[in-house]
């Protein structure tokens, strides 16, 4: 049977493009002992991709050229040598963008179908919900009454931490990048108050009408100016976790904009910086209290769903333009 991968072919230089990835027939390799065949149903495209395009240290080592990339997957068990995953099972894993992937079973965990949707397990019941669950209960610590300001507001982890915000009793203020988005985060989810960066004529103006008592607790998504504002209406005491730069990844120069730490130091401010898997101890609890909440209707999600194996590097491209509302994925397979 032929298989089909998606290569990582050049390191691209500013915004990738679709000549960054190749795409490669292989053939499907059958399950030795202790591993599976999966067929991959859906896709998960992610912003930290783009950092992992360069050879550069960071938290992850870098994807290599001529190597398939990978991330988060949802499959289907086609074979399987193991006696507790069989064929027809769902399953979830960090694997290799191929149609057909050969793994071993250690490094998949299985998904209840009647729990929610599969294609959770990518989103708001995967890393993109853990992210924001740990990011904000851990560090953000959103107290009753408090002004919580999250950027990348209308992304898979952004509309999740408005909604714990919401949960644990705080005014939320949004930052998103499109009349459709500002609409979904107000009327959908709740958001006190959401603000379109793409055409405001003065985004601290608007931040400071927005939050009149200040900022208590900034999730940070994405850096640059609008960081900048956002920090000039920090509270005594405020929390920072700072999760992701989107706005700095295709930059090809060093971007050097005001300095925070004066910031920081005159509101004895906390910014702290965290991955995911910081957390990966806690996972269980913290699925536990997501699963609730999203069965209880008490956090919603939107997912912006590309069809087609052939279409990844488009849906990976849209990341960057702002094309997606939640978490974006791409469907394989039924």
């Amino acid at each position: 049977m032929k298989n089909e991968q998606i290569l990582l072919a050049e390191r691209p230089k500013g915004m990738p493009t679709k000549d960054t990835f190749k795409y490669e027939e292989t053939e499907v390799k059958a399950p030795k002992e202790g591993e599976v065949l999966l067929q991959t149903l859906y896709l998960s495209v992610d912003p930290y991709m783009r950092s992992r395009m360069n050879d550069a240290k960071s938290y992850v080592p870098p994807f290599q050229v001529n190597e398939p990339l990978n991330g988060g997957i949802v499959g289907r068990v086609e074979e399987s040598t193991v006696d507790h995953l069989q064929k027809g099972d769902y399953v979830v894993g960090y694997l290799p963008w191929k149609r057909y992937i050969t793994v071993k079973a250690k490094h998949l965990q299985k998904i209840d179908p009647n729990v929610a949707p599969i294609s959770t397990a990518l989103g708001v019941l995967g890393m993109p919900g853990l992210t924001a669950y740990f990011g904000l209960l851990d560090i953000g610590q959103p107290k009753e009454g408090e002004t919580v300001v999250v950027s990348g507001a209308a992304g898979a982890v952004g509309m999740v931490v408005g909604q714990i915000a919401k949960i644990k009793g705080a005014r939320v203020v949004g930052i998103a990048g499109s009349e459709k988005k500002i609409q979904y985060l107000k009327e959908e989810l709740g958001f006190d108050e959401v603000i379109n960066y793409k055409t405001t004529e003065n985004i601290r103006a608007d931040l400071k009408k927005a939050c009149p008592d200040g900022v208590d607790v900034y999730f940070e998504n994405v850096g640059g100016e609008i960081s900048d504002a956002v920090a000039t209406l920090f509270n005594k005491g405020a929390r920072i976790p700072l999760c992701g730069q989107i706005s700095m990844y295709n930059l090809e120069k060093v971007d050097v904009g005001p300095r925070i730490q004066t910031r920081l130091l005159i509101n004895s401010a906390l910014m702290k910086g965290f991955i995911v898997n910081d957390y990966a101890e806690h996972f269980g609890e913290g699925m536990k209290e997501l699963g609730e909440w999203v069965s209880q209707g008490k956090i919603k999600y939107a997912e912006n769903i590309v069809d087609g194996f052939e279409n990844v590097p488009d849906a990976f491209l849209g990341l960057f333009k702002g094309e997606n509302l939640g978490k974006q994925i791409v469907k394989v397979a039924e």
